[in-house]
This record gives structure tokens, C-alpha cells and sequence, in this order.
């Protein structure tokens, strides 16, 4: 897997971060959270993504800019290592729940600990889900 991000990896679909919210599930690895959900693109992707921050906790766009564009980075060096065994394709929103402006060692060093919780808490579906249906 490259470490790009590119236009066809962007969650856009209106609908789509819509259903996410609704249905999605999350975790969590303060100061980010991640909504996720299994889903099926025509692309030959492993994930879409989507990066936010509150409005409410930083006002002047230039923040909220700025920690977004650190969130796509610690995700476009770290997805590599964590999606590269995954089949199933995903819908991601990784959301920025902190109160004060982060480094990007911080938000990388966060990443990497919420991607590590995503795949376990996969996993254990999977095997549940697996033992359900051999019995």
C-alpha cells in the first residue's frame, strides 16, 4: 500500500457520512476518535476517509485547518501498516475531540494507538461472528 491519500480515498458521499453516524461504530484513543464502517466501493480501495474537527472548540478556521491537515498526514504515513491485511472496505471519520492544538507527533503517536484499537476491536467481530456461524 502507498503512502498517498489520494482524491478516490476522501470520504465525500453526503450520504454515505450521514449512514456512518447513524449506523457506524467507534473508537476511541483521546484526543481522536474514529466512526467506522464496513461498506463496498466500485474502487479498488481498502478505506474511504474523512477528517473533522469541532467548530465549537477551535473558532478561527486556521486551527481547525491545521489540525485537520495534520490528521490526513498521521493517516496517510500510518495507513500502510495497519490496512495492509485487511479485505473487508471501510468508511472512516476521524474526528479531532480535544480541547488544545496538538503536534503531529501527538496526533501520529494517537493514531497509531486508535488504529491499533480499531483492528483488535474488528478482529474480536470477526471471530464472533465466525464461532456463530461453525456452530
Amino acid at each position: 500500500m502507498k503512502f498517498t491519500y489520494n482524491k478516490n480515498e476522501k470520504l465525500k458521499s453526503k450520504k454515505l457520512i450521514d449512514q456512518l453516524f447513524s449506523e457506524g461504530q467507534s473508537v476511541s484513543a483521546y484526543p481522536l476518535r474514529l466512526v467506522y464502517m464496513p461498506t463496498a466501493f466500485n474502487e479498488d480501495i481498502i478505506a474511504k476517509t474523512g477528517v473533522s474537527v469541532s467548530k465549537r472548540q477551535f473558532k478561527t478556521a486556521v486551527d481547525r485547518n491545521r489540525i485537520k491537515r495534520l490528521l490526513r498526514e498521521a493517516y496517510r504515513l500510518n495507513k500502510g501498516v495497519f490496512f495492509n491485511n485487511i479485505s473487508t472496505q471501510y468508511a472512516f471519520m476521524i474526528l479531532y475531540i480535544g480541547k488544545d492544538k496538538p503536534t503531529l507527533s501527538q496526533i501520529e503517536n494517537r493514531m497509531q494507538h486508535l488504529f491499533k484499537k480499531f483492528l483488535n476491536k474488528v478482529s474480536e467481530t470477526e471471530n464472533k461472528s465466525h464461532d456463530e456461524k461453525s456452530t
